[in-house]
């Protein structure tokens, strides 16, 4: 996650972490690599990038992030998405309730993209770090519904999840 934060700010790159994590050498070398090779560009928020890590941990597919979605009703970025299936995962955090402007203009958003067909799987931070286990459920039967014959294959988000239900 502080990858991805470091990478957001223009810190560095993906591959520049990868390369230095690579050219480690002793304690900790083998974890470095593992942390390197899970960094991505486009991840906006600690939250997200939380999101994301619970999602690759737990075996689900690896969404797109930031995907840009162009409709006849405008032009949006969705969080994580799978594309090939119309699946979005948001992450809301408060902000997004609590100025009524934001609210209304999710909302909008969502019905507009659901009215092209897309399904939407909304997180609060209580989804990500009290009931992570509920929110893969969540998640996977999206997915599934979509068409995507998937499932949850790794119990390894529960090493860095410890709200499990």
């Amino acid at each position: 996650m502080l990858g991805d934060s470091l990478v957001h700010g223009g810190v560095t790159s993906p591959d520049a972490l990868r390369a230095a994590a690579a050219d480690h050498r002793g304690r900790g070398a083998l974890l470095a690599r593992r942390a390197a090779s899970l960094v991505r560009t486009g991840a906006e928020s600690a939250m997200e990038s939380r999101l994301r890590m619970l999602v690759v941990l737990s075996g689900l597919p690896e969404p797109v992030l930031q995907h840009p979605v162009r409709t006849r009703h405008g032009y949006w970025r969705l969080d994580l998405a799978w594309p090939a299936v119309l699946v979005a995962l948001e992450y809301d955090g408060r902000h997004h309730i609590e100025r009524e402007r934001q609210w209304a203009r999710d909302l909008g958003r969502r019905e507009a993209l659901e009215s092209d067909g897309w399904r939407f799987v909304v997180a609060i931070a209580g989804d990500v770090l009290a009931t992570p286990g509920l929110t893969l459920q969540r998640l996977e039967e999206a997915l599934r519904r979509a068409g995507l014959p998937v499932r949850v294959r790794s119990t390894q988000w529960r090493r860095h999840f410890p709200g499990h239900p």
